[in-house]
C-alpha cells in the first residue's frame, strides 16, 4: 500500500506502540495501515471415510492442502467454510465440529479450522487443479498453516477412539 485510502495522501513509515506501520502524514486525517491478520476458513473435509486433499492451479504437482478461502463481508466463519465446500468440491457439508485456530505469519492471515463431513459427488471448482481423497490413517500432516490444523484433527479422532 503506498497512498492513503481515505485522502489520497502518500504513506510514510511511522512508529506506533514501537512497531513502524504506514501512516498518512496529514494531520486531519489519521489514517493507520494496521495490515491485521487476514482470516481464513479451512475445512478437514471427511467424504466417505476419506479426507479430501486439493490442489490449487497455482501449486506445484504433488502439493496438496485442505480446503480454504477467504470470509466475505457480513459472512460467518461457519457458513463461509461451507460455502468453500460448496465451491471448490461441489458437496453439500455439515460442519461437525471447530477445530482450532492458526496463526499463518507468513501469509499474514488467522486461519479458523473445521471438520465438515460432506456428502455427493466432487465437482472441481475452478480453482483446483486435483484433488485425491485420503484414509486418515494415512495422512501426513505437513509442518505449517493448515497441517497443523490437520495434526490436531488427527489427535482429536484418536483421544476419542475414532479409528
Amino acid at each position: 500500500m503506498r497512498y492513503c485510502p481515505l485522502c489520497r495522501a502518500e504513506l510514510v513509515k511511522s512508529y506506533i506502540d514501537g512497531i513502524q506501520r504506514l501512516c498518512c502524514p496529514s494531520p486531519t486525517c489519521n489514517y493507520v495501515f494496521w495490515d491485521n491478520p487476514v482470516p481464513v476458513v479451512a475445512a478437514v473435509v471427511e467424504l466417505n471415510g476419506a479426507v479430501v486433499l486439493a490442489r490449487n492451479k497455482c501449486w506445484p504437482p504433488r502439493y496438496f492442502g485442505l480446503i480454504t478461502g477467504f470470509l466475505e463481508r457480513g459472512e460467518t466463519p461457519e457458513a463461509a467454510v461451507l460455502r468453500e465446500v460448496k465451491e471448490e468440491l461441489g458437496l453439500q457439508g455439515k460442519i461437525e465440529s471447530f477445530i482450532g485456530y492458526y496463526s499463518f505469519m507468513e501469509r499474514n492471515q488467522l486461519i479458523l479450522a473445521f471438520h465438515v463431513t460432506a456428502q455427493g459427488e466432487i465437482t472441481m471448482g475452478e480453482e483446483l487443479a486435483e484433488v485425491k481423497l485420503v484414509p486418515p490413517e494415512k495422512l501426513r500432516p505437513w509442518p505449517s498453516g493448515t497441517g497443523i490444523a490437520l495434526q490436531d484433527w488427527l489427535r482429536q479422532r484418536i483421544a476419542t477412539g475414532q479409528p
